[in-house]
């Protein structure tokens, strides 16, 4: 309206206008809602769940590894032939590393049927395995396998996944039992991508890889044979476990939150696993985990974390899992839960004599217990452990 003329209106004239302005009003203020309506989903949730392994030097820190060295390990063995790889199948044997990111799962739940993206990228990092079909893993082609040189981070986007929680279809499956399917075990709702060869069902997004990141954490052993315990760069560890087995012994001690340096005396190897299993559902389910989630990934990495050997298991921050991690859902969610759980391996003078004496036997049943961490034990024991 020009100036002048808005300067000559009457008081009656704007009273005769002032229904037509609120109602412009109220439509502008229904846009707007209509707008936000479209780019948030409150009663749509997010659950994940996934593991850092990694394995502690000399010093306490995670360091740089790969199971290339030992040809007795797969990459993807405990992987359905259905999943897709990055490059090929074993290029994963070749990365070097600090940080494996295993079998991450993201639950979705709705009351409806809803279209999301999501998006993850990796600090450092490569993405090396996921299903369903993605529309786009970058890089797109061979990578350097000395992932510390890497120019962009590594990342995973799906663009168009629909959340069906009335979806009665079957899931992609193969004969052998595999951990895979374990996941499954939840009362999330089913997922639909499309791809060139058809529709594709799951009961969550999963993706692995590696990557050369630090980590929030050190454990140093003394010369006690305590584990001095360290959350850094001001990371607070909610809850941590040292766990160690040998054989059908097994010892494990909760440590609680860790916020600066922690002295753990090694466990009594006179507990139980079942007992374990019931406290780390238990923190899990804390964390922000639903019950039949924290099962499914107890039960999924069980044989895994409670294998032979010492080892620290522990929450990882979330905020560092949002740092190194990053995850965009589009729309925007209700609520999003993230919970990792952190494992690295310890190697203790048990762990290294065990290890020696099993290498100079060729006494391969006792070396498979250590499986893909041989190489960097080995490592560590040829530094001096």
């Amino acid at each position: 309206m020009n100036p002048a003329i808005q300067m000559s209106l009457t008081l009656g004239e704007v009273r005769s206008w002032l229904p037509r302005l609120l109602e412009c009003g109220l439509l502008v203020v229904s846009l707007v809602g209509w707008t936000a309506d479209e780019h948030t989903l409150p009663d749509l949730t997010v659950h994940e769940w996934g593991t850092f392994a990694a394995i502690a030097g000399k010093d306490g820190r995670a360091i740089e590894w790969s199971p290339q060295g030992v040809p007795r390990v797969t990459a993807s063995s405990d992987l359905p032939q259905f999943v897709e790889h990055f490059d090929s199948v074993n290029f994963k044997l070749g990365l070097r590393g600090t940080i494996r990111m295993e079998t991450p799962v993201m639950y979705f739940y709705s009351p409806r049927d809803v279209t999301v993206s999501a998006r993850v990228s990796f600090s450092k990092g490569l993405i090396t395995e996921w299903y369903p079909h993605a529309d786009r893993v970058l890089p797109g082609g061979a990578a350097d396998t000395i992932l510390s040189r890497l120019p962009t981070d590594g990342s995973i986007a799906w663009n168009h996944i629909v959340v069906s929680p009335n979806l009665a279809g079957e899931f992609a499956s193969q004969a052998q039992s595999n951990r895979y399917y374990t996941a499954r075990e939840t009362g999330s709702s089913p997922v639909r991508v499309q791809t060139s060869a058809g529709e594709q069902h799951e009961k969550f997004l999963f993706y692995r890889g590696v990557s050369a990141s630090p980590l929030p954490i050190s454990a140093k052993l003394t010369s006690g044979g305590k584990l001095v315990i360290k959350s850094l760069n001001g990371y607070e560890i909610p809850n941590a476990i040292l766990f160690e087995r040998r054989g059908e012994r097994v010892g494990y001690r909760l440590t609680g939150a860790i916020t600066d340096a922690t002295s753990v005396d090694p466990p009594v190897l006179n507990g139980s696993v079942d007992s374990l299993f019931g406290d780390l559902k238990e923190i899990l389910v804390s964390e922000g985990l639903y019950r039949d989630e924290a099962h499914a990934m107890v039960e999924t990495w069980k044989d895994s974390w409670f294998e032979e050997g010492s080892r620290l298991i522990y929450i990882v921050p979330r905020r560092f899992v949002d740092n190194i991690l990053p995850l965009t859902i589009d729309p925007a969610t209700g609520q999003i839960v993230r919970v990792f759980v952190g494992r690295l391996e310890i190697v203790t003078p048990a762990t290294a004599l065990a290890v020696k004496t099993a290498a100079a036997h060729n006494d391969e049943a006792t070396l498979d217990k250590y499986s893909r961490f041989l190489e960097p034990i080995l490592q560590t024991i040829g530094q001096g452990h």
